[in-house]
């Protein structure tokens, strides 16, 4: 079982930050099919930003999500520092420090992965936040700016020295994207160097891939990102491979259609219906993809509508 700081996770499988998916709704669903963790879109430490109410939203956790972690982004230590306390204050158990995101607008003011170019820069955020205060910070990173200057080992050792308690390390430096394969050698080699929890991130989209990594790396534990967009119960399917060797069902059309609109209902409470309607189809388009023969006119009436209401009997009909 992984422990973060003082924190005693259920299981080592930890849905990851993404930004305009792991919002409250999304987090919560994550955790009523197993994660251990779940992680808030990252929180721009901008103190101009800091009370925007698109901000807080993304900082808000469901009181049955389980331990509110928290990402924050930025390049300036103070204002991360600052960031952080803002967030414990409003009832973040863990924060997470983002120098993983390899966006061109978040990379183009060098913060997310183009921090891991400046490795001082790295030492004086990462000490910063971490006495700023007294919950458990981790950090999210990628294994180097490109393949050439590769330097996640020196980065794990920077981290390891400023008190972070749990390292998440994606396979992919920032010139990869997402684009080609994610690789576990890095990961591993970190794993084998420090003594801090380490999480491998990258690729992981099924039981096996999810066992595979976890014996390759030697990680104390596997983060699910793009694979768990319209897909929540692959964190049952992961955990209950890992712990019997064998396979859940995967879900009828019925139960999808019945996560589906348990999804959909919290999304339009937590944002409202205008955009709440906006921010459910894309959501939708990725649970279809696990259906066959959707309807193409139903797709276009359910991406066209503005009513909570009509937007449901559309998916309904679709999933009949």
């Amino acid at each position: 079982m992984l422990k973060i700081g003082h924190f005693q996770l259920e299981n080592n499988v930890i849905l990851a930050p993404m930004a305009g998916i792991t919002d409250a709704p999304f987090r919560e669903l994550c955790t009523q099919f197993g994660a251990g963790l779940t992680v808030s879109e990252m929180v721009a430490s901008n103190p101009v930003l800091r009370h925007h109410p698109r901000t807080l939203l993304r900082a808000e956790h469901s009181e049955n999500a389980g331990l509110r972690s928290v990402q924050i982004l930025g390049t300036n230590s103070y204002d991360l520092a600052q960031a952080a306390r803002f967030n414990v204050e409003n009832g973040a158990q863990i924060i997470d420090i983002n120098m993983g995101c390899p966006a061109k607008k978040v990379c183009s003011v060098a913060a997310g992965s183009a921090l891991l170019r400046d490795e001082n820069l790295v030492k004086h955020i990462l000490d910063a936040v971490v006495n700023a205060v007294n919950v458990p910070v981790t950090l999210k990173i990628r294994t180097g700016w490109d393949v050439e200057n590769k330097n996640a080992l020196t980065i794990a050792k920077i981290a390891e020295d400023s008190g972070i308690s749990a390292l998440t390390i994606h396979g992919r430096t920032r010139a990869c994207k997402f684009e080609g394969f994610a690789e576990y050698e890095t990961i591993k080699q970190v794993k084998q160097t420090v003594k801090i929890p380490i999480i491998a991130n990258g690729d992981i989209d099924s039981p096996e891939k999810a066992r595979f990594v976890l014996n390759e790396t030697g990680a104390d534990a596997i983060m699910i990102g793009r694979a768990a967009q319209g897909n929540p119960w692959l964190f049952a399917q992961i955990l209950h491979f890992l712990k019997n060797g064998t396979y859940l069902n995967l879900p009828t059309k019925n139960e999808i259609y019945r996560i589906l609109t348990l999804h959909l209902e919290n999304l339009y409470s937590f944002y409202g219906s205008n955009l709440g309607v906006r921010l459910a189809r894309k959501h939708i388009s990725w649970y279809f993809r696990h259906v066959e023969n959707i309807d193409l006119e139903l797709k276009t009436q359910i991406n066209q509508t503005l009513e909570p209401a009509k937007q449901l009997t559309f998916v309904q009909l679709a999933l009949q």
